[in-house]
């Protein structure tokens, strides 16, 4: 089974170009969500994070996600302990997926691919990028935060130009339709190698 990945900054559109995957028929993988969904299920994971970061970890049997965001922000040693928690359990989530899929190539988003040196767990990589003013604006108003905050967010990610230095396929996303004519060129192009 060939697996692709899907990557790109915050506020670059991953989403809307994984929904337009799916609607090709490609099975898709949100990373992020199933991490988030086994911090929430998982009471090895819950114990481990309550460990880390004490009971304000979870509000009414929740995660809570804003009191982990402030602590994680700015200290890369705590991110990393709490990834050391929950990618495991998520990398072996994906396999027990992936055993049920049955098409050419299903794709798995994951915001970190290059950070976390995972390239070698995909045969191909799609970064989206878009116009950082684009960027900012989507994400200032999914998430009604600052346009401080955001920049903040996106000067401690990877630049665009290192990951599409690293990538196999890039998807310019300032323009919608445009960005679903580069995907679906990028579908044939995938099935035109897995299947020669």
């Amino acid at each position: 089974m060939v697996v692709v990945g899907l990557t790109g900054g915050i506020g670059s559109g991953k989403t809307t170009i994984l929904n337009y995957f799916q609607s090709l028929g490609v099975p898709i993988y949100i990373a992020d969500a199933e991490a988030k969904a086994l911090m929430n299920r998982s009471k090895v994971i819950k114990r481990k994070l309550i460990e880390l970061f004490g009971k304000e970890a979870y509000k009414d049997g929740q995660l809570n996600r804003p009191y982990l965001s402030s602590k994680i922000f700015n200290d890369k040693r705590l991110l990393s302990r709490m990834n050391a928690i929950v990618h495991p359990k998520v990398a072996s989530h994906f396999k027990r997926w992936l055993k049920k899929q049955n098409t050419e190539y299903v794709i798995k988003e994951a915001a970190i691919i290059f950070e976390n040196n995972l390239e070698n767990q995909y045969n191909y990589i799609i970064t989206v990028v878009a116009n950082e003013d684009l960027r900012i604006s989507r994400v200032m108003k999914r998430d009604m935060v600052s346009k401080e905050k955001v920049k903040s967010i996106i000067k401690n990610q990877l630049s665009d130009a290192d990951k599409i230095e690293k990538s196999d396929f890039v998807i310019y996303n300032n323009d919608l339709e445009e960005a679903k004519i580069q995907a679906y060129e990028i579908h044939k192009n995938i099935l035109k190698k897995i299947k020669p």
